[in-house]
């Protein structure tokens, strides 16, 4: 019993009551009424917008701090690495979302998956931030990458709210109503 089949986060509506057709033949069809390979209507919604700003901001941060004198090697060098992985997953979770990906693989619950890496990326990198503000000594370059990595925190935090508003009370909404 998979809870990640019913959560799809796409803006497509069930168009009531079931087909005549079997399975295989409507998830086909929808899929070739939906347009084409790539899901358009997830450039335009928040949560692809959101993960293009984080994406935006974190690649700022790592090129701020790439660029500029440190003072502390391994303060830095632990917030390049976190604002990179973190930089990959979000790219990660936008391709999923982006080509489908989801629908293909049944057997991730992708909503949870998402939810656990904004969780414990938004841990890191709050933590990298932390530091990297604190050894910048006022070194332009050092304080806007903290900055921009606290940015990407409060991007990340969004995105855990709006994560857990869909897989979480979603799932126990659908729940009751099933």
């Amino acid at each position: 019993m998979s809870h990640g089949a019913r959560v799809i986060r796409t803006g497509v509506t069930s168009a009531g009551p079931a087909s005549t057709s079997p399975p295989a033949a409507s998830s086909s069809a929808s899929a070739s009424s939906d347009g084409e390979l790539v899901d358009g209507a997830y450039f335009r919604s928040c949560a692809g917008m959101l993960k293009v700003a984080q994406m935006i901001s974190l690649l700022v941060a790592f090129i701020s701090i790439n660029n500029s004198q440190w003072t502390n090697y391994s303060a830095y060098s632990y917030f390049q690495i976190v604002a990179m992985c973190d930089l990959v997953m979000v790219l990660f979770f936008y391709i999923i979302h982006i080509f489908r990906i989801y629908r293909m693989l049944t057997c991730v619950s992708w909503p949870l998956a998402e939810f656990l890496h904004y969780l414990i990326g938004t841990i890191l990198l709050l933590i990298a931030s932390i530091v990297a503000a604190s050894k910048s000594y006022n070194v332009t370059g050092l304080v806007a990458g903290a900055t921009f990595g606290f940015l990407a925190t409060i991007l990340c935090v969004l995105s855990i709210w709006s994560s857990y508003k869909v897989s979480c009370i979603t799932q126990s909404t659908s729940k009751y109503h099933a």
